[in-house]
């Protein structure tokens, strides 16, 4: 059998009938080449909000499997219609949903995991077929109920079969591949021709768009050679790779808004409650960022961030783990942006922190958290643009 590649195309990269024969033409090309493909849809345009905004109007709390079972009709219809292009081009081809391609998952609704593939299924269609189209973002529980795997889904479906059948990952966007810095905010970041798992893990969970950070885990752990490009261009695009000898000191930036910070102050000096009160929290599923503990005058202040969106049933929350006592307080303050720099050279150069710091000397910095390759801190929006502008000169991205 020819050389396997698994592809993934984005919802932008789908958005019309005019798009969706050009990636046809794409994927016919690479045929020409003498691959075979299995090529990964995500919806076409912003088809899942609207799903998502329509499930709303009919309930203002969607039943969790009922809006799975609506969402996954987006995928279908990128798939049906993508498959309708390649026959008309003579491609070999054939359309399959999660369920006919065997794509199996946990039961946690809007966020479940891959578990197994059947992949001597799809080793049998591949053996008739140039292409098959799959769609992205979903799979099927052992009882047969369709499943979301969560925003960005489609990253996760690719990179796992790519992963399940041992070939290389090609994921294409708008985008002609990783760059330092999101070009929506500043048109001259660099684009990168190599960057590792552990930067693009760091940068993908710290807000950069191109990959979801667990289709990046997931490549990290096999091994997978993974390259972003643009859908509508020939020019050389990014590869995501295990180590980088030209590795910079900083390899890129990343920046997320909407972030409020919460502060436990006055709770009595015993640590096990800090414990209780997270674990609390996670029951919830809410995602609790860049904490800080101190101890003054035998009482603990505690400090995190969290997402603004999540702040409609934070409170209610927060307060029935904090209820057992009297003296404490929690404060709100909203409109803080976190800013993060990462890359694999800070394990081993000097001096790194002080240049970050010393750039944005003049801003006031509220927290601070780091890793072996990463510092981020959290400050006021109003000095977003000033601390971006600074460290994009400061480490030339």
């Amino acid at each position: 059998m020819n050389d396997i590649v698994v592809q993934k195309y984005g919802g932008s990269s789908l958005a019309n009938s005019e798009k969706i024969k050009r990636v046809a033409q794409k994927i016919r090309d690479k045929v020409n080449e003498g691959y075979k493909l299995i090529v990964i849809v995500s919806a076409m345009g912003k088809t899942t909000d609207q799903l998502v905004d329509l499930a709303k109007e009919v309930s203002p709390k969607p039943h969790p499997r009922e809006l799975d079972m609506l969402l996954t009709t987006g995928e279908q219809v990128s798939a049906a219609l993508l498959s309708m292009a390649l026959n008309d081009l003579k491609v070999k081809t054939k359309s399959l949903n999660a369920f006919q391609a065997g794509i199996f998952t946990s039961s946690n609704f809007s966020e479940a995991r891959i578990q197994k593939f059947k992949i001597e299924k799809i080793m049998k269609l591949l053996r008739d077929h140039d292409v098959l189209v799959i769609t992205g973002f979903q799979g099927v529980t052992e009882e047969g109920d369709l499943t979301t795997l969560g925003r960005g889904g489609s990253d996760i479906s690719a990179v796992a079969l790519a992963a399940a059948l041992g070939t290389d990952c090609e994921i294409y966007s708008d985008f002609p591949g990783i760059f330092t810095f999101d070009p929506r905010l500043y048109r001259n970041a660099k684009k990168l021709k190599y960057v590792t798992y552990d930067e693009m893990l760091e940068m993908a969970s710290l807000g950069a768009r191109v990959l979801h950070s667990r289709a990046v885990e997931i490549a990290k752990k096999y091994n997978v050679k993974v390259y972003c490009a643009s859908t509508f261009s020939d020019e050389e695009g990014t590869y995501v790779v295990a180590d980088n000898i030209e590795q910079s000191v900083v390899t890129g930036m990343s920046v997320m808004e909407n972030q409020t910070r919460v502060t436990i102050a006055n709770l009595p000096l015993d640590y096990s409650l800090v414990y209780k009160i997270f674990d609390k929290v996670a029951q919830k599923a809410f995602n609790v960022d860049m904490i800080s503990i101190i101890s003054i005058n035998n009482r603990l202040h505690v400090s995190f961030t969290i997402i603004e969106g999540e702040m409609e049933n934070f409170d209610r929350y927060l307060r029935e783990a904090l209820s057992s006592f009297d003296e404490i307080s929690v404060n709100y303050e909203h409109g803080y942006v976190k800013l993060s720099v990462v890359g694999i050279g800070m394990r081993n150069e000097k001096g790194v922190a002080s240049r970050f710091f010393k750039s944005l000397r003049d801003i006031p910095i509220k927290m601070v958290t780091t890793s072996e390759i990463k510092i981020s801190c959290l400050i006021e929006k109003e000095y977003m643009k000033k601390a971006i502008d600074t460290l994009i000169k400061e480490f030339n991205l």
